[in-house]
């Protein structure tokens, strides 16, 4: 009996070893596992996506799931995420890509856009500055090469391949999301100064690609690049990102970069004006949950709410929003090196991310415990008056 069990494990294992890699490429589009396993032989057998300190993620074919299953193999399926702009406002994209005889590059319709100047509590800026020693990793859709970001990027990375967890020195925008986000935060006009303005233009960035053109997002790719970018010495991570549910493995990564030194700031999310309405990440009590408001300092229907009211006042708890920040008509950088103009609480978080960087060079000795204090108090209140649903503290600005 032993004998014969004996042969048939060996047998099933070089089924496994012969037939499990010939499967995967064979089956593109797999749904992806997280397979709790530390055993190199299943790392080698599934293939490996990412690595956690309890298992890895792999990409499983239907004959890989049926294998992992017999083997008695525990897997969750790997959750997605998806970035968060309400509106892109297509009449107003200004390409630097249709020009039929390239000349001037295309400039925007105003340098410094409302949201800046709102943030700033200063509505005749012709320029911005700051961010000076400090690194912002935008997790996005990566960026487009474009010249007011051009100078500012610090690392670039490629989370989103399929053939290769991460590709180093790539990280190119076909969606546009993301160039519009890191804009917000750190355009600097270019070396011509006929571009566009951020909020710390002097600041540097992780343009970090872990959302597809689709802006869909594995949230084991966004987790691999919190790790990294903290690693590689990010102060600050935005996520204009999120979901409704949590997930355990970005909720890791961003235990793992709270506790050293980073702060996470993200979109609240556009599902409003429901309590409790706020996506994950920003729901963590470890993230900085930004919604959007308009030039009018009222906040719209769809940024997602908290239940700051079901919780206690002025102190962050789970599903509160923290602040309130510009997300309606924002005009930013785009792809092909243009400009557009995107609403969403996904463009709100990046004006809180860049004031931080901005704070945060002005106050270099300060932990991000204490940088995080002081959003709060440089916020002003908003209707309705108390830390509420819609906005908490409140906008802060300069």
């Amino acid at each position: 009996m032993n004998t014969k069990k004996t042969l048939f494990l060996a047998v099933f294992v070089g089924l496994v070893i012969i037939l499990a890699p010939i499967a995967k490429a064979e089956d593109g589009g797999n749904p992806r596992y997280f397979v709790h396993t530390t055993k190199s032989f299943w790392k080698n057998t599934l293939g490996v996506r990412n690595i956690f300190s309890d298992g890895f993620t792999s990409d499983l074919s239907g004959f890989q799931l049926k294998l992992a299953k017999i083997a008695g193999l525990e897997l969750s399926p790997v959750k997605q995420l998806n970035i968060l702009p309400e509106e892109v406002q297509t009449d107003s994209i200004i390409s630097g890509k249709s020009r039929p005889n390239p000349g001037p590059r295309p400039t925007p319709s105003e340098a410094v856009p409302w949201g800046i100047k709102m943030v700033y509590n200063d509505y005749t800026l012709t320029n911005t500055s700051g961010g000076l020693g400090i690194t912002v990793a935008v997790l996005d859709t990566g960026i487009a090469n474009h010249p007011d970001l051009s100078n500012r990027v610090a690392g670039c990375k490629d989370f989103t391949n399929a053939r290769q967890p991460v590709i180093d020195g790539k990280c190119d925008d076909k969606n546009g999301h993301g160039t519009h986000v890191a804009g917000i935060i750190l355009a600097d006009g270019g070396s011509d100064n006929l571009g566009i303005y951020g909020v710390a233009p002097e600041a540097y960035l992780f343009a970090y690609k872990v959302c597809s053109a689709n802006g869909s997002c594995w949230s084991d790719d966004i987790a691999a690049a919190i790790y990294a970018a903290t690693d590689n010495g990010a102060n600050i991570i935005n996520l204009s990102l999120g979901s409704d549910s949590l997930s355990s493995l970005i909720g890791d990564a961003i235990s793992y970069a709270v506790q050293n030194g980073v702060l996470v700031v993200a979109a609240a999310g556009n599902d409003g004006p429901y309590i409790e309405s706020i996506d994950y990440p920003g729901a963590l009590v470890d993230v900085v949950a930004v919604g959007a408001l308009n030039s009018s300092e009222n906040i719209p229907d769809w940024s997602s709410r908290g239940g700051n009211t079901l919780t206690t006042p002025y102190e962050v708890e789970e599903k509160d929003i923290e602040l309130a920040a510009p997300g309606v008509g924002i005009l930013s950088t785009w792809k092909d090196g243009g400009y557009a103009t995107l609403s969403g609480t996904s463009m709100a978080s990046p004006h809180v991310a860049g004031l931080t960087a901005k704070f945060w060079s002005d106050h270099p000795a300060s932990s991000s415990f204490d940088i995080r204090s002081l959003l709060h108090q440089a916020a002003h209140d908003l209707s309705p008056v108390g830390d509420d649903n819609a906005s908490g503290f409140g906008l802060p600005t300069l």
